[in-house]
């Protein structure tokens, strides 16, 4: 495997997207969607304003778990089918590169768009609040802007895995959207339906370790359990267990779906 067809690949996926303003337009959604929250998410309680940034990621965990998926699903499912359907596939795989650096060129494009764009609309509300946060703080909207970029990047291999797959760029698509729904609604709803089915006999260990199937459940977890405040609001320490809120095991866990799919999607990759 060589470096520099990775890179040449890569390179021009990131001119792409910068090209078509994409990555403008994605850091100009996230950016207003979480100055808003973050001044207007207490309206409901007849607060106005900044209240803490415990509050603020609290709130911005859920825009997050919905969005990032779906953004990240639609920027990568035509990565390969794309290329099929234009019969651009058999040109490239021509040319002195294996199939393998094919998908890391294009992966690491499309993941250096995903990755600037949210770091731009979230750390330019960093920048708005910095008056509002300590050091602390800091550290911990920095872990939260981090574990975003993670998610993202986990959704963009599932996304590249079903452009292998998928033969037509409308089943790709079928099959991003028919992602979306499963990990972003329907997972929950399943683990929810089997915790009251069973009258909580399936919790503790075993619930925790079946949420690690998900990973807006793993990106949930890592931001819950990183403040004690947002722990207590979305109420999941009676069911997680202390072991799995170590930040460094949910990040471990967020780089296996990273890597798992792209590894499948080599496998199964065919001109």
């Amino acid at each position: 495997m060589e470096l520099t067809p990775i890179l040449t690949i890569a390179a021009k996926e990131f001119r792409d997207r910068i090209r078509n303003r994409w990555v403008l337009a994605i850091a100009l959604v996230f950016l207003v969607f979480s100055l808003v929250i973050a001044w207007f998410g207490g309206a409901q309680q007849g607060q106005v304003g900044f209240r803490s940034i415990e509050f603020t990621i609290a709130s911005l965990v859920s825009l997050v778990i919905y969005l990032i998926p779906l953004i990240a699903l639609l920027l990568g499912f035509d990565a390969v089918v794309g290329e099929r359907e234009r019969g651009s596939l058999g040109l490239l795989l021509a040319l002195p590169i294996t199939r393998l650096e094919l998908l890391l060129g294009k992966y690491l494009g499309l993941a250096l768009a995903l990755t600037l764009s949210t770091c731009a609309g979230f750390g330019a509300v960093a920048v708005v609040l910095w008056k509002h946060l300590d050091a602390a703080g800091l550290y911990h909207y920095a872990g939260f802007m981090l574990s975003s970029v993670l998610l993202g990047l986990a959704f963009l291999s599932i996304a590249v895995l079903l452009s292998v797959l998928a033969r037509e760029r409308t089943r790709a698509s079928g099959m991003a959207i028919a992602a979306w729904f499963f990990f972003v609604l329907v997972f929950d709803l399943v683990m929810l339906g089997l915790l009251v089915s069973t009258g909580g006999k399936v919790g503790g260990d075993s619930f925790a370790w079946l949420l690690m199937l998900n990973p807006t459940d793993v990106f949930r977890v890592l931001n819950v359990f990183s403040m004690e405040d947002v722990r207590t609001l979305y109420g999941l320490a009676s069911v997680m267990p202390e072991s799995l809120g170590n930040p460094l095991s949910m990040g471990s866990v967020m780089v296996v779906w990273i890597v798992a799919p792209l590894l499948i999607a080599n496998w199964r990759f065919k001109p």
